[in-house]
């Protein structure tokens, strides 16, 4: 019962919502106010056996196009009451086997370190399934906003574009999986190194790049040495299927500024001159790995703020070590003037900035 205004009574009055037609009807005339109205509410129900446990769900698992059957069989229960009190079903069940349990297997180890990773979305968007260009990645991103009828920031946008990217990696993960295990090539090797490992190729095709011992802190004990095995095998197979190199994608050093800088504690104002210092230090012949460059630029501008940061606290957020750090931070240093933006540098000495020892 609630109350709502009906256009015959010509006042408030009471309402009966009707489940079953989706119908309002006023209480008084009879009138239907709202028809095929949509319930909102949670549809919790109990899909236990007669056994007495309480097991409520509201829908079932998610689809998975990757799997034969989509992800959507038909699992016996177990249970001394199970199948009406007959186990013997169960038992032909697990008689004929699962063919694509090792796969099942796999895309939980993925969606469980892509989880540690942050690669899972936290929002709820639509199954953008390995979207193969930005153009169509834009229409999804406009469509939802159309269709929730919203106006976004421009950071909000980025961040929503963040997600939706986290989202397709994990996809892209268990797709590169799916086709490993579709050549008969993945067993006897180690499923944690094999994870792992596509998820860092994924994580480069689609503009998410990971730095290795980011992937080996989630990696449930494979070593940095595995994995890059792992990855070298993954691509060699892959190759033989498409009869090309795998397009592993590109690094550059913006691709870690954001989460380092977050990690780090920078305000806005100082990841912006991040950004633009990383850009402008591509004119330059610097021959430094994108995570050393990033690293070293980092270091630099803090050096130029009234909390400047040890060198020990960039290498623990950036994960390179501090020789790499000071090695590239040497080659940088001759052009800090030339790379740090100048509205940063405004109120500001370079003076201030470490000498790097030769």
């Amino acid at each position: 019962m609630g109350d709502s205004y009906c256009s015959d009574c010509k006042r408030n009055t009471e309402v009966v919502f009707d489940h079953a037609a989706g119908d309002t009807v006023c209480s008084e005339c009879g009138l239907v106010l709202e028809s095929r109205s949509i319930d909102e509410t949670s549809e919790w129900r109990t899909f236990a056996d007669e056994s007495g446990d309480h097991d409520p769900n509201r829908v079932g698992g998610p689809v998975n196009p990757l799997l034969g059957d989509v992800g959507l069989s038909t699992v016996i229960s177990k249970g001394p009451n199970g199948s009406n009190g007959d186990s013997s079903l169960a038992r032909l069940q697990n008689r004929g086997g699962d063919p694509e349990r090792a796969l099942v297997m796999a895309f939980k180890v993925i969606a469980t370190m892509a989880d540690r990773l942050s690669l899972v979305s936290t929002i709820k968007v639509p199954y953008c399934y390995l979207l193969p260009s930005s153009l169509e990645f834009s229409a999804c991103l406009k469509k939802m906003t159309l269709h929730h009828n919203v106006m976004i920031s421009a950071h909000a946008y980025y961040d929503l574009a963040c997600d939706i990217l986290n989202h397709i990696a994990k996809d892209r993960a268990s797709e590169i999986y799916k086709r490993l295990e579709d050549q008969k090539c993945t067993r006897g090797r180690n499923l944690d190194a094999l994870v792992a490992a596509c998820i860092y190729i994924a994580c480069r095709q689609e503009g998410k790049a990971r730095t290795v011992k980011e992937i080996c802190s989630i990696a449930n004990g494979a070593t940095k040495k595995e994995i890059g095995r792992a990855k070298e095998f993954i691509v060699k197979q892959l190759k033989v299927e498409m009869g090309e190199s795998m397009e592993m994608g590109t690094i550059h050093a913006g691709d870690y500024l954001r989460r380092f800088c977050s990690n780090i504690g920078m305000n806005h104002e100082e990841i912006k001159a991040v950004q633009e210092t990383v850009k402008k230090s591509e004119e330059f012949d610097i021959r430094r790995s994108p995570i050393s460059i990033a690293a070293a630029i980092i270091y630099m501008l803090t050096q130029l703020t009234d909390s400047k940061k040890p060198l020990r606290d960039i290498s623990i957020a950036t994960t390179v070590a501090e020789g790499t750090i000071k090695n590239a931070y040497k080659d940088l240093y001759p052009h800090a003037s030339k790379i740090i933006p100048e509205w940063y540098l405004k109120g500001k000495d370079l003076k201030s900035l470490c000498s790097p020892k030769a």
